[in-house]
């Protein structure tokens, strides 16, 4: 079982985490027309990279989304960044 940090409750088993994006993903522009193509690219379309990921999390007990960096071919947790400005 593996350990993530939540920036707000401290070190947690991975199954009270829900995996919500890779980060800086960045949405279409919804003011202008979207073809299906591309929305099912965002939608589905994942980069999968290898080595050092950064990705948003949310940790399902305090409902708050963080960054996690994360080695995706070791799975060592590399650390971890609150979303909300005013975290301490």
């Amino acid at each position: 079982m593996q350990v993530f940090p939540c920036p707000f409750c401290g070190p947690r088993n991975e199954t009270e985490f829900h995996f919500a994006a890779e980060a800086g993903k960045v949405r279409p522009d919804t003011t202008q027309q979207i073809g299906d193509a591309d929305w099912a690219t965002y939608l589905h379309a994942q980069r999968n990279e290898k080595g050092t990921v950064r990705e948003v999390w949310m940790h399902m007990t305090c409902a708050e989304l963080f960054i996690l960096e994360r080695d995706s071919v070791t799975m060592d947790v590399l650390g971890s960044t609150a979303l909300r400005k005013d975290a301490t």
